[in-house]
């Protein structure tokens, strides 16, 4: 199975600040709390297409 990378945005400013590889065959998307440089605290982060 290949992996697909993926790019984490956040919610509040729309910054898209990490990108990780997840598994493809996922239903939904991913949601974690990451810290944000832009805002500059913990944020929710959720998979962008």
């Amino acid at each position: 199975m290949s992996q697909k990378k993926v790019a984490l945005e956040c919610t509040k400013c729309g910054a898209r600040n990490y990108t990780i590889t997840a598994n493809p065959q996922r239903q939904e998307r991913l949601e974690l709390r990451k810290f944000c440089k832009h805002c500059g605290e913990y944020t929710t982060h959720r998979e962008s297409r």
